[in-house]
């Protein structure tokens, strides 16, 4: 079940939603964790097997490490992270580990090791990192062990976050599972929120990624400079709506049921390094691989070389988090060898044309970082920055061969490019700031607000005539 889905907006959330305000406080959780684990069913089937196992591991385990010290409780935490991990392995990247060294051992390549793609449970690498996320802390008595059961289940499962994040760690809501007040307030702001997400996914993601398909699947012999250029950039805006248009969904729905989710997006495109880039770009899992693993090897506290070293396994791993393929291997080390030079040059940015610089500079390795990102192979990645650099294919074309045929495509590109900027909130701050000049009155009030809620409107129709004509595909983060 995903969000953008009829069945998910006109069945499941208006029922859980009134069975939440129906239950009250007591129940609520209760209702919450049951509905999570429906939502997981109904995708997975069986499979939510291992998520019911993750949280029946996590809470015992977290508890026994709360009242243990010494070697005992780095052992819980060492086994507690590996029953985690081996699941994750096992569907996440055991069909890539035995391809890549079967060669090592066969001559022919073919081995009796190779099987068969094993299905990949929708969300594993999210609620693996969050159960992690729940033994490290109680480890480190950031906070302590859940002592309710139903509560360390929700925080795993909860449907909003479940399938693709935001990562929520233990301790910015262990409070929050506790005590919370929806306030009517809050409810609005996280179904505008809902609804902003939503159009992102349905009205940008999806037509701007139709359209990025169509190119990468042209052969290379057909495919030129002009329209190589203008796949990666489609690219380029479909993940970042997609991504974080569930992100702003799920905080949304945090919001409808009490839940303050951190924020995992912050115009990432504006970025002036690639530092800048990761402090923006799902923030959710950088913050994590910061805390979790980069401090842990030693962070950068012992000298230039052995912060090099760190920052590449970081982004070694993090490459491999997103998936089983080199090509997700090469994405995340490129990421981290220029985190690495920006250390080395030690980028001083002074004045309007350095920031220009800069965030040319980082756009171009954003993008290109993308077309290895959604390649089938090193191999296709390759010849498709070949064709981008003018080294192959047919260099005489226009980078409007694609959405001069299509007036809609045009737009959704256009409103891609300028909405990658913070255009609306600048706009939004500018009215507010008009009307506040002006000493609001009930009148000036009444009218933003019917503004505002007139705007909503439009777009969530609209949005909703784009899922009625089921104009919609499942995220890409599900793969994750």
């Amino acid at each position: 079940m995903i969000f953008s889905s009829v069945t998910f907006l006109f069945l499941f959330l208006p029922i859980v939603l009134m069975g939440s305000f129906i239950t009250g406080r007591r129940c609520r959780n209760l209702l919450l964790f049951a509905a999570s684990l429906l939502f997981y069913i109904w995708g997975e089937g069986g499979y939510i097997l291992l998520l019911l196992s993750s949280i029946a591991i996590s809470y015992i385990l977290g508890r026994k490490i709360e009242k243990c010290s010494g070697n005992r409780q780095k052992f819980l935490l060492a086994l507690g992270v590996f029953c985690n991990l081996l699941p994750l392995f096992v569907f996440k990247y055991l069909h890539f580990t035995l391809a890549t060294i079967a060669p090592l051992f066969f001559s022919s390549g073919q081995a009796s090791w190779q099987i068969e793609n094993i299905h990949l449970p929708a969300g594993i690498s999210f609620f693996t990192f969050q159960a992690i996320s729940y033994l490290i802390d109680v480890y480190r008595r950031v906070a302590p062990a859940e002592q309710s059961l139903l509560n360390c289940g929700l925080y795993i499962s909860m449907f909003p976050q479940l399938i693709a994040g935001p990562i929520i760690r233990y301790h910015d809501i262990a409070k929050q599972l506790q005590h919370r007040i929806v306030r009517i307030s809050e409810f609005a702001a996280g179904a505008e929120r809902f609804i902003f997400g939503l159009a992102k996914k349905v009205l940008l993601a999806d037509t701007l990624g139709m359209a990025a398909d169509k190119i990468f699947n042209l052969p290379h012999s057909e495919l030129n400079m002009g329209d190589a250029w203008l796949g990666a950039v489609y690219f380029s805006l479909q993940i970042y709506y997609d991504f974080s248009g569930y992100s702003d969904m799920a905080i949304g729905l945090g919001k409808m049921f009490g839940f303050k989710f951190p924020e995992n997006f912050n115009y990432p495109y504006i970025s002036c390094s690639m530092r800048e880039f990761w402090r923006r770009w799902h923030i959710s899992l950088s913050t994590w691989l910061r805390d979790y693993l980069y401090f842990p090897l030693g962070g950068s506290r012992n000298g230039a070389p052995r912060t090099m070293v760190n920052l590449l396994i970081v982004f070694l791993l993090c490459g491999l988090w997103h998936g089983a393929n080199w090509t997700f291997i090469v994405w995340g080390l490129w990421h981290g060898i220029f985190l690495i030079l920006e250390r080395l040059i030690l980028l001083q940015q002074r004045g309007s044309w350095c920031k220009y610089l800069g965030w040319i500079y980082t756009t171009l390795v954003v993008i290109i970082g993308w077309v290895l990102f959604r390649s089938t192979s090193l191999t296709a990645a390759w010849d498709f920055l070949q064709i981008m650099a003018g080294c192959h294919g047919l260099v005489d074309s226009t980078f409007l061969s694609f959405p001069t045929t299509d007036k809609l495509l045009f737009t959704e590109l256009l409103a891609g490019l300028l909405l990658a900027f913070p255009v609306y909130p600048y706009i939004m701050k500018r009215v507010f700031h008009a009307a506040n000049k002006w000493k609001p009155t009930l009148f000036t009030t009444s009218i933003l607000s019917l503004g505002r809620i007139c705007l909503i409107s439009t777009i969530l129709y609209f949005t909703l005539i784009s899922i009625a004509a089921q104009a919609y595909h499942p995220f890409l983060y599900f793969q994750f």
